[in-house]
């Protein structure tokens, strides 16, 4: 890896520490005479056209005086903003380093805010043209955007698991069943208001102030960015919040923020408990994905199909609650 950003980026090369966790690609803090930086190597593709869009975003965002930071690539000494590993074929791209903490998981006072800067982030990407055509699909074209899981592989895995998913069998005809449920309600969603999202806000792609917890300072990891669905945006973040000792409370403060830059439609009120499952349906496919394509081991299947199907529990019973604290927090703002 030094010898990777010596080349690439030699004004930043320097001593490199390892950021733990995340699913989807490996990250490391760059340190040089003070300065810092952070390298992201892309685990999940080789698709240069998937990371330029992503880049092009971040290009437009970087232009607008926005309440928020977001990641500004770094170039090369060839002027690229990313480049392509010799053995593996990954694309690694480097990044400002942005000051900021990531919320600790028992802080909830920086969901008002969460709230503000994503209604905020859903006005501007509203207006933006990256100039690019995105490579990834809505969550709505659920049955095309994963070609190795068709409707016989999810159904031979969820009912004749093999052997290492063998205890899971309740847990995947859980996700079976509402796989099948989600795939035929997705064509009524087409007609709802599209635009940029982001398409994977949650508390591990933003940073808070150091100094105030309560302020959400950075937006984080634009890889998913594509047209889609204006109101996945909460949708994606709302399935997030369930199950959370101060659920209620999470769930609240972030609709008071995010109201008071958006309103949402009656029949995109209304679609969100679709959506929310939809969010996890496509989790589910996306590391299945990865299993069949042996990117990952066993080990993080069989943790996300347990995650997963007591999410469809928590589901079940607080899609209620959500729409009437979100159409009271819309109404509300409306009347301000």
């Amino acid at each position: 890896m030094e010898t990777i950003v010596s080349q690439a980026w030699p004004k930043w090369s320097g001593t490199l520490q390892k950021r733990s966790g995340g699913w989807n690609n490996t990250t490391y803090f760059v340190e040089n005479n003070g300065k810092r930086a952070v390298l992201r190597i892309y685990d999940t593709h080789k698709d240069r056209n998937k990371i330029e869009f992503e880049h092009a975003v971040l290009e437009q965002l970087g232009t607008r005086a926005l309440p928020f930071n977001v990641p500004l690539p770094i170039l090369t000494t060839t002027g690229e903003t990313m480049i392509q590993l010799r053995e593996s074929g990954k694309f690694a791209c480097l990044f400002r380093y942005i000051d900021g903490d990531s919320p600790v998981e028992e802080e909830v006072s920086y969901l008002e805010s969460f709230g503000a800067v994503t209604g905020v982030l859903s006005e501007v990407l509203s207006v933006i043209d990256p100039g690019l055509t995105p490579v990834y699909r809505p969550y709505y074209e659920l049955r095309t955007s994963y070609p190795l899981c068709s409707p016989e592989v999810i159904r031979e895995l969820c009912l004749n698991p093999p052997e290492p998913f063998k205890d899971l069998g309740d847990e995947l005809l859980m996700l079976s069943r509402a796989y099948e449920d989600i795939t035929g309600s997705l064509n009524e969603l087409e007609g709802l208001p599209h635009q940029l999202v982001h398409g994977d806000l949650n508390a591990s792609n933003l940073l808070v102030h150091s100094e105030d917890p309560g302020q959400v300072s950075s937006l984080l990891d634009f890889e998913f960015c594509t047209y889609d669905l204006r109101v996945m945006e909460p949708a994606v973040i709302l399935s997030g919040l369930l199950g959370h000792v101060e659920e209620k409370k999470m769930i609240r403060d972030f609709c008071r923020g995010f109201s008071r830059s958006i309103r949402l439609t009656p029949a995109e009120i209304s679609a969100i408990p679709v959506l929310m499952l939809l969010r996890k349906i496509d989790v589910f496919l996306h590391f299945v994905t990865r299993y069949l394509e042996g990117t990952d081991e066993t080990r993080v299947l069989h943790e996300q199909t347990k995650l997963l199907s007591a999410y469809l529990i928590q589901l079940s019973a607080g899609t209620a609650e959500i729409l009437v604290i979100l159409q009271e927090e819309q109404g509300s703002a409306s009347r301000l």
